[in-house]
């Protein structure tokens, strides 16, 4: 109960939003091929997130392109999933999260 009331303050998915039934298959597909986060190179607390939210859009859930793997490990004192996918924010949405992702990942010299 406490957890999906944090999720909701936090911004995340809405407790009735579904995913598809395919998710967990293309998640674990996508980490297979994207095994490091797209900042800080972590491998550890990755997260699959998507540029378009699957509740806003879920036509875009499953999409590749619409994926990328963040991780929330806070290397570097930062958590790269909260930071670029979100700007800070659970509840806002980073459209050009993949050009922040590939520029962050120069500042930090990776």
């Amino acid at each position: 109960m406490w957890r999906q009331f944090f999720d909701q303050v936090d911004g995340k998915a809405p407790k009735g939003a579904r995913r598809s039934s395919s998710w967990r298959k293309v998640r674990k597909a996508f980490l297979a091929d994207n095994p490091r986060c797209a900042i800080c190179d972590g491998t550890k607390k990755l997260e699959v997130h998507h540029i378009v939210p699957f509740h806003l859009s879920p036509s875009f859930e499953l999409e590749p392109l619409n994926l990328m793997a963040l991780c929330e490990r806070k290397k570097y004192g930062i958590n790269c999933h909260l930071l670029v996918g979100h700007l800070g924010n659970y509840r806002k949405v980073n459209p050009s999260a993949k050009t922040d992702a590939l520029w962050m990942r120069a500042k930090i010299g990776k």
